[in-house]
């Protein structure tokens, strides 16, 4: 069964989390996903609190833009948060916005050999190892956590464009496709990610995190057209679900033969309900995909 989940918007107060956090617990959402986007709110800081509010809730950050932040401080949170709440924390990382890159002076020559260095030295940090790294951007100088992980947790990597997506089934242990990707580019971003495994002699599991736009109720569609027109992807059909929940179980359905392992349901930046939204999702779309 697809595992689902939803988006916190941070275009919402940071003080509108814990109700959000609250809602999804006692509804029995399984994943609730956070943004580290510029200049909203923090990745970290939200997961943290998430996760202390609740006791089941999964929580994933996708994802935290890596030109921003120093690979061992990522690390060193990372572990924090998988150490405090074991197998509920999913973090991603990628190249962040470029434009926001460029406006607080982090922006890179070259965004795909920082992720790669940065998920090299994510990946060994937090496995225990002790590091030592003289890349293009990150310099690690005989470096190990005090404190890891009992276990080595997976490491997302998001990515869109293909030499990305690529470079995640290389270096990653799970992808996240944001929700202007449709139908047919998330199976060739799976067929991407393979090839990139295959590349680097990786084996086992990669999961997949497919972010989905959706909106429900009588001005569904109107919202939903007017937000993919604001994210610039107008022009691409087949985005997102508006409607009943049978629309959006449809929608999740299509993601799900494509390769999307979970579908993060992804509410219009408007929704004059995020509460509601949560309790659509657990309570009609759910039922839908058992």
């Amino acid at each position: 069964m697809t595992t689902l989940g939803v988006v916190f918007r941070p275009q919402l107060p940071p003080e509108r989390l814990r109700d959000m956090v609250r809602t999804a617990e006692d509804a029995g959402l399984e994943e609730l996903w956070l943004w580290e986007d510029c200049f909203l709110e923090s990745g970290i800081a939200s997961a943290a609190a998430a996760l202390a509010w609740s006791e089941r809730l999964r929580v994933g950050v996708g994802l935290l833009p890596v030109p921003l932040r120093n690979a061992a401080l990522t690390t060193m949170e990372a572990a924090t948060l998988h150490r405090l709440f074991p197998g509920r924390v999913m973090l991603g990382v990628g190249h962040g916005v470029q434009d926001w890159m460029g406006q607080v002076g982090a922006r890179v020559e070259s965004p795909l050999t920082l992720l790669r260095e940065h998920l090299d030295a994510m990946r060994a940090l937090l496995a225990g190892e002790r590091v030592t790294a003289r890349g293009r951007y990150v310099h690690l100088d005989d470096v190990a956590l005090d404190w890891p992980p009992a276990s080595a947790p997976a490491v997302y990597a998001g990515a869109r464009g293909p030499r990305s997506v690529r470079l995640t089934g290389e270096a990653a242990d799970g992808t996240i496709l944001d929700a202007s990707i449709p139908v047919e580019g998330v199976r060739k971003s799976r067929q991407l990610i393979d090839e990139g495994r295959k590349s680097a002699g990786r084996t086992g599991a990669h999961p997949v995190v497919v972010y989905l736009h959706a909106a429900t109720g009588p001005d569904a569609a109107e919202r939903l057209r007017a937000e993919i027109r604001n994210d610039g992807r107008g022009d691409v059909p087949g985005l997102g679900a508006a409607g009943d929940a049978e629309d959006v179980a449809k929608a999740v359905r299509r993601l799900a033969e494509a390769g999307a392992d979970t579908v993060v349901l992804q509410p219009t930046a408007d929704e004059p309900d995020p509460e509601g939204f949560v309790r659509f999702v657990t309570d009609h779309v759910k039922p839908l995909l058992s």
